[in-house]
């Protein structure tokens, strides 16, 4: 559905057209200004009325309807089409989820079509229309602004993710709580995965976005824009570092902990083959005197029956030192 249709002149918002249609007719007319409209999760029929009105490319149309796609920048001949991944921190259930959020760039428009329930788009609007200097450069302002806060948000989930590895850490190799570490580890590195699907595609398109000149620079963009998709493009390469740094301790940890239960499991081995061994001695000493042989040492002996015993009992103790000497027991 339509969120919001606004017209801009000036860095300011003023009264238009309540139509996105006789709105966009009406600013290419005075050929001044620009139309933000807003969409969030537009069905097929919905959206191809709006494409149809602003000409937007069949293949970005399919595009904005699936969703599902990667960070990206593409140039049509009339437009600019971006796509950026949302990430929000649940802090109840310690989980990140993940939107997406797809821009539509023209010369005298800017539509944002968002899918999925976090938006970091309730706010901006208005935000925005606190800067008109800002919002003065055009509808390229409105991609800026989005996309800052998107990255934004990455930082604030990646500082999340840190607090949590930091103490997921703490509890798998404090005694006695590795019980099912490698399940918590997976299932934190499939988080951080998810965050980094989002991050480090959109490296490549934010640094396009920089570029001022050549085949790569992106239309509709004005340079005085551009030192201000250079700092979107420094923060997202520090949100990039950590959730590398991330990845790379989460692998060592589980590492470090397989080899942890495998120490433990070669620890538990000897001392069943410890035990083992002293109650395999008296069993093999009492199968051979329980054979029924008449001639057999000592077997008429009056002192046969304790001497075995007393050979088992020494036997047994003296392998029990040899397993705790060898640290085996």
């Amino acid at each position: 559905m339509i969120v919001d249709c606004g017209t801009y002149r000036d860095g300011k918002r003023v009264r238009g057209p309540e139509d996105f249609s006789d709105a966009l007719a009406e600013v290419r007319t005075a050929g001044d200004g620009f139309v933000w409209i807003g969409l969030a999760d537009p069905t097929t029929e919905e959206f191809d009325h709006v494409a149809e009105e602003f000409g937007l490319h069949p293949l970005a149309v399919e595009d904005a309807v699936k969703a599902h796609q990667r960070p990206k920048v593409e140039i049509y001949r009339d437009s600019v089409f971006t796509v950026l991944k949302t990430a929000a921190y649940h802090q109840r259930n310690e989980t990140v989820s993940i939107g997406e959020l797809m821009i539509f760039l023209g010369d005298s428009y800017v539509m944002t079509v968002r899918h999925g329930p976090e938006s970091p788009l309730k706010d901006l609007r208005s935000r925005l229309e606190g800067q008109p200097e800002l919002l003065a450069h055009g509808p390229a302002s409105v991609l800026y602004a989005v996309c800052d806060l998107v990255v934004d948000q990455y930082l604030d989930v990646a500082t999340e993710l840190q607090t949590d590895l930091d103490e997921l850490e703490e509890q798998i190799f404090s005694p006695g709580r590795s019980r099912g570490a490698a399940e918590r580890i997976y299932g934190f590195k499939r988080q951080v995965v998810g965050f980094r699907k989002a991050t480090v595609p959109l490296m490549e398109p934010a640094l396009r976005l920089t570029r001022g000149e050549g085949e790569l620079q992106v239309p509709f963009v004005a340079a005085e824009l551009r030192p201000y998709f250079r700092d979107v493009a420094d923060h997202l390469a520090k949100v990039n570092e950590v959730v590398e740094g991330l990845d790379r301790l989460l692998s060592d940890i589980l590492a470090a902990n397989l080899a942890q239960v495998s120490v433990q499991q070669n620890d538990d081995m000897r001392k069943i083959s410890a035990w083992a061994a002293l109650a395999a001695v008296p069993t093999m000493i009492a199968g051979v005197y329980g054979m029924n042989f008449e001639h057999m040492p000592e077997l008429r002996q009056p002192w046969g029956y304790p001497a075995a015993l007393a050979l088992m009992a020494a036997v047994c103790v003296g392998l029990h030192r040899l397993f705790k000497r060898a640290g085996w027991l």
